[in-house]
């Protein structure tokens, strides 16, 4: 049975890094949540952070969903594999935001129907050729929601292997995955599939009840108290891989920048996993999908900006990185006034 123990962060390194931060030279509080951002870099490194996290990744992780065979999706799940191609290829939307990032891409097949080609940048982590359809049965067994939590972690090894990476940015690609997501996201913060279900790729209004029966069945089944029931009957391989890279990256003291509503899917399975692995977590941008932000509360979570943005991919997650830069940048070059020799008060003398 999946299991892993993830160090609390330092609230003493967070609590240091704010009463230096508040000494900077410029007035308390006036670079607003960048500060904030800081001192969450603290207490993941337990201390001033120790680089600028110039070393970065991307991580998508890709799956397909029986769910698909409902009609909940405008788009045929051959896009899944297509869409990894062009990842792989370099000229898809993450590949040019995750450029300007100056971060590397990989992807992890963690069950897309078709087997592909090996690449340089494709870590084959597949538990299954895609999920059951869960609304009509259970999209996976318990052995697999296992399995893919352990490929999770496999995954993000390998790309810190491969890069070094001391920040990492998470996304997604499988078609009919936000079936899946609005599902667990029902399921674990109990909420309606109204309030949390959108139109994913752009499904018409028949589309769109059949994807609204698809959740209630599948979520009629969870018991949700139990993230285990509530990801093998409603998760996809994808979700579940990308909830244990965080858990990995958490363990490793790596902070992880989350995308948009199928990695806040994940991110809150992680949190019923271990739930110190939240504090890890950077969430990047409020997506369009509507559910996303009930998502992103139920995480505790504030994200840094929103640009409208519903494509997935890590593209808001890879938007991020430079901002994370930043706030580790201000921490660690500004001087404090006393550092500067900068007056903090005016003399009253030469008032």
């Amino acid at each position: 049975m999946f299991a892993i123990s993830i160090d609390p962060v330092s609230r003493p390194a967070a609590r240091a890094a704010r009463e230096r931060i508040d000494q900077l030279t410029k007035p308390v509080g006036s670079l607003g949540r960048l500060e904030d951002l800081a001192e969450r870099l603290a207490s993941i490194a337990g201390g001033t952070p120790p680089s600028n996290y110039e070393r970065r990744a991307v991580l998508v992780g890709a799956g397909d969903h029986g769910v698909t065979a409902e009609g909940v999706s405008a788009y045929p799940s051959e896009v899944t594999p297509q869409m990894v191609g062009a990842f792989l290829g370099g000229f898809a939307a993450i590949n040019a935001l995750a450029r300007a990032a100056r971060a590397e891409v990989y992807v992890a097949d963690f069950g897309i129907a078709s087997a592909l080609p090996d690449h340089p940048r494709l870590l084959q982590h597949a538990t299954a050729r895609g999920t059951k359809n869960f609304a009509r049965e259970p999209a996976m067994t318990q052995a697999q929601v296992d399995a893919a939590l352990r490929a999770g972690v496999a995954a993000f090894e390998s790309v810190r292997r491969a890069t070094g990476c001391e920040l990492l940015a998470l996304g997604d690609m499988g078609i009919g995955n936000t079936t899946s997501a609005a599902a667990v996201i029902c399921a674990l913060l109990d909420v309606e599939p109204e309030d949390i279900a959108g139109r994913g790729t752009g499904v018409d209004d028949a589309g769109f009840a059949r994807k609204l029966a698809a959740i209630r069945a599948g979520v009629a089944r969870t018991r949700t108290a139990d993230w285990r029931s509530v990801a093998s009957e409603v998760g996809g391989f994808e979700i579940l891989g990308l909830a244990g890279a965080l858990l990995g990256a958490a363990k490793a003291r790596v902070p992880v920048v989350l995308d948009g509503f199928i990695v806040a899917a994940a991110a809150l399975l992680a949190q019923r996993i271990a739930p110190e692995s939240i504090d890890y977590c950077i969430a990047s941008h409020r997506s369009r999908e509507r559910g996303h932000e009930i998502a992103l509360r139920g995480l505790g979570l504030v994200p840094l900006f929103d640009l409208e943005l519903c494509l997935g991919e890590a593209s808001g997650a890879a938007l991020a990185l430079p901002v994370v830069e930043a706030a580790a940048r201000m921490i660690r070059e500004m001087k404090t006034f006393a550092e500067a020799g900068v007056a903090t008060a005016a003399d009253p003398a030469r008032a």
